[in-house]
């Protein structure tokens, strides 16, 4: 039974995918890390938890078709930490070329891929480009280019960008019950160095944070996390919408992904 504008291609039989593949646009690609640390108090899974939940809202507000999350990506930046598993760039932009390489084959020529990471798109920007070059439309979630508008004013850590005050309000609001509060510290990762994080204070290549975070989780509460989730979606769905207008135009090439793939720390207001 259907209970909103958009459809799950994986629940359809082929017969049914040639049609919504063509009606339903654009496509919706979940990426979101299924093992990925967030600090001592969020699941590794934090990242798709999050890409379900919005993919679920979306689904229920927009006429697109959704697919499965894709579990694994680009995440240098975590490696230190046991169960956190990266990708290369390579890998993780020509999977999702072939996927939407797939999809256009069968009429559907746009994807918005539904990013809650960050390092991710050093490995999307090039998709998007080299997806454009055979006259595929495809366009991203970029988390630092995000506006949260009111909900930003939330906002009360100094710096943070993982498992911090945003992410872990998100979760507070979306999953609950997966969140131990207790165990939340804060983190600033002071000292400057940049870099991937690391458990390790020897290192002079990274950003030490014994537990894995880079913010103040322990100012996170679900009220916040209903207000920022709530914004967030607006701007997915602003962009989603605008992807599907025929007369949609692509943006220009966003440079700072073409550079060196990117692992330093940020403080954006946004999460990866």
């Amino acid at each position: 039974m259907r209970h909103g504008p958009g459809r799950y291609l994986d629940r359809l039989s082929w017969p049914e995918a040639e049609l919504a593949l063509r009606r339903f646009r654009p496509a919706l690609l979940p990426v979101g890390a299924r093992t990925k640390e967030h600090g001592l108090h969020l699941p590794l899974a934090t990242d798709w938890v999050q890409a379900e939940y919005l993919c679920r809202r979306l689904v229920a507000a927009l006429p697109v078709l959704a697919l499965p999350t894709l579990p694994y990506g680009y995440y240098p930046a975590f490696s230190d930490y046991p169960g956190s598993v990266s990708v290369r760039l390579e890998a993780c932009r020509d999977t999702v070329i072939d996927i939407c390489r797939s999809l256009a084959g069968h009429g559907a020529e746009r994807t918005y891929v539904l990013n809650t990471g960050i390092s991710s798109n050093w490995a999307l920007e090039p998709a998007r480009l080299q997806l454009l070059e055979i006259g595929v439309l495809m366009d991203y979630t970029d988390l630092r280019r995000i506006e949260l508008g009111a909900a930003a004013a939330l906002i009360e850590q100094s710096a943070g960008s993982h498992a911090d005050e945003v992410e872990t309000s998100r979760m507070l609001y979306i999953a609950p019950g997966l969140v131990r509060q207790e165990r939340a510290r804060p983190e600033l990762c002071e000292g400057g160095r940049g870099g991937p994080l690391t458990r390790d204070p020897r290192r002079h290549d990274a950003q030490f944070s014994a537990t894995g975070a880079f913010g103040d989780p322990t100012l996170a509460n679900a009220e916040k996390g209903r207000q920022l989730t709530e914004a967030l979606l607006a701007q997915l769905k602003a962009e989603i919408e605008a992807l599907a207008e025929p007369h949609y135009r692509p943006p220009p090439p966003r440079v700072e992904y073409l550079r060196a793939p990117g692992t330093a720390l940020t403080s954006t207001g946004q999460s990866d």
